[in-house]
């Protein structure tokens, strides 16, 4: 709530008055969360609940505001999700050196957000895509869990690839 509008009233931090008086009410919110005595430094009380002072947090709302809702950026623009690029779409495969002797390659990624957790891999032969796979995964999985079970996917399907190479005559 002591964020709310901060880039407009940003100014009177310039006025130590104001300033105090906001700093008061985060030092009070800070020992009630922290269960502290009144007599610990206000910048011991930020450390002990993890809280950044108020003064750097209003700063941080206030660039950020700037950078994200500013005309003369290009940063973090809002726009709809039918207009966001997806970067697949834009992905070059650089070919290796000349002596390469991978036939075989694939490519994983994964992301966790608010909508769940999901890991996909693009197997190429030759240069070709060959197939793409996508996987979700449980919603308290973390990133590096789908990572590895990209990476374990991934060996999976080029084993199963190999095998049916060995079985064609």
């Amino acid at each position: 709530m002591l964020l709310y509008g901060a880039q407009v009233w940003k100014g009177v931090l310039n006025s130590s008055c104001y300033k105090d008086k906001l700093v008061r009410i985060h030092r009070l919110i800070n020992i009630k969360i922290a269960r502290a005595y009144r007599s610990v430094l206000n910048e011991a009380v930020c450390v002990i609940t993890g809280l950044m002072p108020i003064n750097i947090k209003i700063e941080e709302a206030t660039k950020y505001y700037t950078i994200s809702k500013d005309e003369g950026t290009l940063y973090d623009r809002e726009m709809d999700i039918k207009n966001w690029i997806h970067l697949a779409k834009h992905i070059t495969i650089i070919k290796g050196q000349d002596d390469s002797t991978y036939y075989i390659q694939a490519y994983t990624d994964c992301s966790k957000n608010d909508a769940g957790v999901g890991s996909g891999i693009a197997v190429f032969t030759g240069g070709n895509l060959k197939t793409t796979l996508r996987y979700r995964l449980n919603k308290w999985c973390t990133n590096n869990q789908a990572k590895q079970m990209a990476i374990l996917k991934a060996l999976e399907y080029v084993l199963q690839l190999n095998e049916e190479k060995k079985k064609q005559p």
